[in-house]
């Protein structure tokens, strides 16, 4: 394939998964996040497996001016930028709205909402200038359906899906792809992260096959290598034993 491919929040998870998966496709990475020592690790990993350069840059995606620093130090590498991945999210906490922590909300909205708007408003003037591009944007099935006690997590999903559409509406023109894949139940850090205890995040994940960081990462190779005339606009993927955001079939295994 060849490109230049950034992805946030690449030190785990999803992330991870979808650079293992474009640097065995001969793809250069820019990968960022948080923990710059896992960011290190992963580069050292994939440079010594596939022929290809792998470039970290340690800053949080929901400090608008860690964003604009890194991109003005970075603006020649950048300009020749042909995939940007949105990948960095988070879920925090399960309380119903009146007994939620207003720092949850916070942490959720600056980071799956304001960091992925920062990342793309500085990047896509160079798409723009280069006259191509793909942005894929990772939202949720939360984004179309709501479920109890995560109203907010979801209200900023639901943003990630009318912000991909926004984004492709204002591009109508330009030869610049715009994708929101939006994935159900996927074991990563996502459950312990949320829930801050590892007995709790386990047991989300019981009696049940849910999708791998790896099938979300092949679905967003696939977008991403379609031929040019071809945009997926959309991906709403669920492992089977789930029906819908909130309903899942456990059986004993």
């Amino acid at each position: 394939m060849g490109k230049l491919v950034l992805i946030t929040g690449a030190t785990a998870g999803i992330g991870e998964a979808t650079a293992v998966i474009f640097a065995a496709n001969g793809c250069d990475l820019i990968l960022t996040g948080r923990r710059a020592p896992r960011l290190a690790k992963i580069k050292k990993h994939l440079e010594s497996k596939y022929k290809i350069k792998v470039t970290t840059l340690s800053f949080d995606v929901s400090s608008l001016k860690e964003c604009e620093s890194m991109v003005n130090e970075n603006k020649k590498m950048l300009s020749n930028l042909d995939v940007l991945i949105n990948n960095a999210g988070l879920a925090a906490g399960i309380e119903a709205t009146q007994e939620a922590h207003i720092e949850d909300w916070e942490v959720m909205i600056d980071t799956n909402i304001k960091g992925l708007l920062y990342m793309t408003r500085l990047i896509l003037p160079m798409m723009i200038k280069k006259n191509s591009g793909h942005i894929v944007n990772l939202g949720s099935v939360a984004g179309r359906w709501t479920y109890p006690r995560g109203g907010v997590y979801c209200a900023t999903k639901a943003a990630v899906l009318a912000i991909t559409e926004g984004i492709r509406m204002d591009l109508v023109g330009k030869p610049i792809r715009v994708t929101n894949v939006s994935p159900g139940m996927v074991e990563t850090e996502f459950s312990l992260v949320r829930l801050k205890d590892a007995e709790k995040a386990k047991a989300v994940y019981k009696q049940i096959k849910p999708l791998s960081a790896v099938d979300v990462a092949e679905t967003i190779f696939w977008c991403v290598e379609r031929p040019p005339h071809v945009n997926i606009q959309e991906v709403i993927m669920f492992p089977t034993e789930q029906v819908s955001a909130g309903h899942v079939i456990r059986e004993a295994k």
